[in-house]
Protein backbone atom coordinates (compact mmCIF):
# COMPACT_ATOMS: atom_id res chain seq x y z
CA UNK A 1 0.00 0.00 0.00
CA UNK A 2 2.57 2.10 1.14
CA UNK A 3 4.61 1.61 -2.08
CA UNK A 4 1.49 2.15 -4.26
CA UNK A 5 1.04 5.59 -2.56
CA UNK A 6 4.53 6.39 -3.32
CA UNK A 7 4.38 5.64 -6.61
CA UNK A 8 1.33 8.07 -6.97
CA UNK A 9 2.73 11.18 -5.22
CA UNK A 10 6.26 10.63 -7.33
CA UNK A 11 3.21 10.66 -10.71
CA UNK A 12 1.77 13.64 -9.57
CA UNK A 13 4.86 15.58 -8.58
CA UNK A 14 6.40 14.35 -12.32
CA UNK A 15 3.49 15.88 -13.93
CA UNK A 16 3.57 19.08 -12.43
CA UNK A 17 7.11 19.14 -13.95
CA UNK A 18 7.96 22.90 -16.05
CA UNK A 19 10.95 22.14 -17.75
CA UNK A 20 11.18 18.76 -19.17
CA UNK A 21 15.64 19.16 -19.56
CA UNK A 22 15.00 18.00 -15.83
CA UNK A 23 12.98 14.35 -16.41
CA UNK A 24 15.96 13.05 -15.28
CA UNK A 25 15.64 13.50 -11.58
CA UNK A 26 12.49 10.92 -11.62
CA UNK A 27 14.36 8.17 -13.93
CA UNK A 28 15.47 5.26 -11.79
CA UNK A 29 18.99 5.66 -10.26
CA UNK A 30 21.17 3.14 -11.53
CA UNK A 31 24.84 4.69 -10.31
CA UNK A 32 24.51 2.98 -6.72
CA UNK A 33 25.64 6.29 -5.51
CA UNK A 34 24.36 8.61 -2.83
CA UNK A 35 24.24 12.11 -1.84
CA UNK A 36 25.18 13.69 1.46
CA UNK A 37 24.26 17.26 1.66
CA UNK A 38 23.47 19.89 4.26
CA UNK A 39 22.37 23.91 3.54
CA UNK A 40 23.56 27.10 5.63
CA UNK A 41 20.52 29.74 5.32
CA UNK A 42 19.47 32.96 6.56
CA UNK A 43 17.40 31.39 9.72
CA UNK A 44 15.43 28.31 10.68
CA UNK A 45 12.09 29.24 9.07
CA UNK A 46 11.68 27.66 5.25
CA UNK A 47 8.99 29.96 4.08
CA UNK A 48 10.95 33.07 5.22
CA UNK A 49 14.58 32.18 5.06
CA UNK A 50 16.80 31.62 2.33
CA UNK A 51 19.65 29.23 1.53
CA UNK A 52 23.03 31.24 1.49
CA UNK A 53 25.04 27.81 0.26
CA UNK A 54 25.20 23.94 -0.16
CA UNK A 55 27.30 21.70 0.64
CA UNK A 56 27.53 18.18 -0.50
CA UNK A 57 29.65 14.99 -1.30
CA UNK A 58 28.99 11.37 -3.07
CA UNK A 59 29.30 8.06 -1.21
CA UNK A 60 30.11 5.25 -3.30
CA UNK A 61 30.55 1.42 -1.88
CA UNK A 62 30.79 2.50 1.51
CA UNK A 63 33.46 5.32 0.52
CA UNK A 64 33.18 9.25 1.04
CA UNK A 65 34.25 10.49 -3.09
CA UNK A 66 36.19 13.41 -2.17
CA UNK A 67 37.08 14.25 -5.37
CA UNK A 68 33.33 15.12 -6.01
CA UNK A 69 32.67 17.53 -3.66
CA UNK A 70 29.91 20.20 -4.60
CA UNK A 71 29.56 23.64 -3.06
CA UNK A 72 27.74 26.44 -4.17
CA UNK A 73 27.12 30.30 -2.64
CA UNK A 74 23.76 31.73 -3.08
CA UNK A 75 22.80 35.22 -3.80
CA UNK A 76 20.38 36.65 -1.00
CA UNK A 77 17.59 39.53 -0.64
CA UNK A 78 17.41 39.00 3.44
CA UNK A 79 20.07 40.33 5.88
CA UNK A 80 22.12 38.25 7.51
CA UNK A 81 21.43 37.89 10.94
CA UNK A 82 24.48 38.19 13.59
CA UNK A 83 23.21 34.93 15.33
CA UNK A 84 23.47 32.78 12.11
CA UNK A 85 26.59 34.24 11.54
CA UNK A 86 28.25 32.92 14.46
CA UNK A 87 26.66 29.68 13.54
CA UNK A 88 27.95 29.48 9.76
CA UNK A 89 30.28 32.00 9.63
CA UNK A 90 28.98 33.26 6.55
CA UNK A 91 29.08 37.11 6.06
CA UNK A 92 27.65 39.11 3.56
CA UNK A 93 31.76 39.89 2.10
CA UNK A 94 31.81 36.10 1.51
CA UNK A 95 28.92 36.43 -1.08
CA UNK A 96 30.65 38.89 -3.14
CA UNK A 97 30.99 36.61 -6.03
CA UNK A 98 27.67 33.90 -4.73
CA UNK A 99 25.67 32.70 -7.68
CA UNK A 100 22.23 33.43 -8.68
CA UNK A 101 19.16 31.36 -7.08
CA UNK A 102 18.42 29.85 -10.37
CA UNK A 103 22.19 29.18 -11.22
CA UNK A 104 22.79 27.33 -8.03
CA UNK A 105 20.42 25.50 -7.63
CA UNK A 106 20.57 23.91 -11.37
CA UNK A 107 23.83 22.87 -10.37
CA UNK A 108 22.81 21.25 -7.69
CA UNK A 109 20.08 19.26 -9.40
CA UNK A 110 22.65 18.87 -12.06
CA UNK A 111 25.06 16.80 -9.26
CA UNK A 112 22.38 15.26 -7.38
CA UNK A 113 20.52 13.91 -10.41
CA UNK A 114 18.08 10.92 -8.79
CA UNK A 115 20.51 10.11 -6.53
CA UNK A 116 19.33 9.10 -3.06
CA UNK A 117 19.70 12.05 -0.42
CA UNK A 118 21.34 11.62 3.14
CA UNK A 119 21.18 14.30 5.56
CA UNK A 120 21.00 15.25 9.24
CA UNK A 121 17.30 16.77 9.65
CA UNK A 122 16.79 16.31 6.03
CA UNK A 123 13.82 17.46 5.98
CA UNK A 124 14.26 21.18 6.61
CA UNK A 125 17.41 21.06 3.88
CA UNK A 126 14.70 19.85 1.88
CA UNK A 127 11.91 22.20 2.15
CA UNK A 128 14.90 24.95 1.73
CA UNK A 129 16.03 23.21 -1.66
CA UNK A 130 11.60 22.87 -2.96
CA UNK A 131 11.35 25.95 -2.03
CA UNK A 132 13.07 26.93 -4.97
CA UNK A 133 12.47 24.12 -7.10
CA UNK A 134 8.69 24.50 -6.70
CA UNK A 135 8.95 28.51 -8.50
CA UNK A 136 11.74 27.17 -10.70
CA UNK A 137 10.41 23.91 -11.73
CA UNK A 138 6.67 23.06 -10.60
CA UNK A 139 7.90 20.04 -8.33
CA UNK A 140 9.61 19.12 -5.10
CA UNK A 141 12.84 16.80 -5.05
CA UNK A 142 11.51 13.38 -5.92
CA UNK A 143 14.86 11.73 -4.62
CA UNK A 144 14.06 8.79 -1.62
CA UNK A 145 15.32 10.24 1.47
CA UNK A 146 17.77 9.18 3.95
CA UNK A 147 17.84 10.22 7.30
CA UNK A 148 20.88 10.12 9.61
CA UNK A 149 19.06 10.89 12.90
CA UNK A 150 16.55 7.96 12.58
CA UNK A 151 19.19 5.14 11.63
CA UNK A 152 21.14 5.84 14.69
CA UNK A 153 17.99 6.51 17.00
CA UNK A 154 16.64 2.38 16.00
CA UNK A 155 19.99 1.49 16.41
CA UNK A 156 20.02 2.91 19.92
CA UNK A 157 16.42 2.67 20.92
CA UNK A 158 17.65 -0.98 21.96
CA UNK A 159 20.00 -0.09 24.24
CA UNK A 160 18.36 2.54 26.04
CA UNK A 161 14.06 1.26 27.22
CA UNK A 162 13.25 4.41 28.23
CA UNK A 163 13.67 6.11 25.17
CA UNK A 164 15.77 9.34 26.13
CA UNK A 165 17.86 9.66 23.29
CA UNK A 166 20.31 12.29 22.55
CA UNK A 167 19.70 13.44 18.80
CA UNK A 168 21.59 16.31 18.83
CA UNK A 169 24.63 16.45 15.80
CA UNK A 170 27.83 16.88 18.13
CA UNK A 171 26.86 13.87 20.27
CA UNK A 172 25.66 11.43 17.38
CA UNK A 173 29.55 12.27 16.33
CA UNK A 174 31.03 11.42 19.49
CA UNK A 175 29.21 8.32 19.97
CA UNK A 176 29.86 7.11 16.42
CA UNK A 177 33.58 7.76 17.12
CA UNK A 178 33.91 10.47 14.54
CA UNK A 179 36.01 14.00 14.50
CA UNK A 180 34.13 17.06 14.80
CA UNK A 181 36.25 19.13 11.94
CA UNK A 182 35.38 22.30 13.80
CA UNK A 183 33.73 25.01 11.25
CA UNK A 184 29.99 24.36 10.33
CA UNK A 185 29.68 24.73 7.05
CA UNK A 186 27.47 23.12 4.94
CA UNK A 187 30.41 20.85 3.11
CA UNK A 188 32.05 20.14 6.27
CA UNK A 189 28.84 18.92 8.10
CA UNK A 190 28.10 17.22 4.64
CA UNK A 191 31.06 15.33 5.30
CA UNK A 192 30.95 14.40 8.72
CA UNK A 193 27.49 13.56 8.29
CA UNK A 194 28.54 11.25 5.99
CA UNK A 195 30.94 9.21 7.77
CA UNK A 196 27.95 9.28 10.39
CA UNK A 197 26.01 7.34 7.97
CA UNK A 198 29.02 4.82 6.95
CA UNK A 199 29.22 4.27 10.66
CA UNK A 200 25.95 3.06 11.14
CA UNK A 201 25.26 1.51 7.97
CA UNK A 202 28.46 -0.44 7.25
CA UNK A 203 27.79 -3.77 7.10
CA UNK A 204 24.21 -3.35 6.42
CA UNK A 205 23.50 -3.15 3.00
Amino acid sequence: MFGFISRFKTKANRSKLKDKNFEFLFKEDTSGEYVVFDTETTGLDSKKDEILSIGAVKIKDNKILTSQIFEVFLQNSKEISSKSIKIHGIRPFDLKDAKTTKEGIVEFLNFVGSRPLVGYYLEFDVSMVNKYTKEMLGITLPNKMIEVSEIYFDKTISMIPQGNIDLRFDTILKKCGIPNMGVHNAVNDAIMTAMIYLKLTKGNK
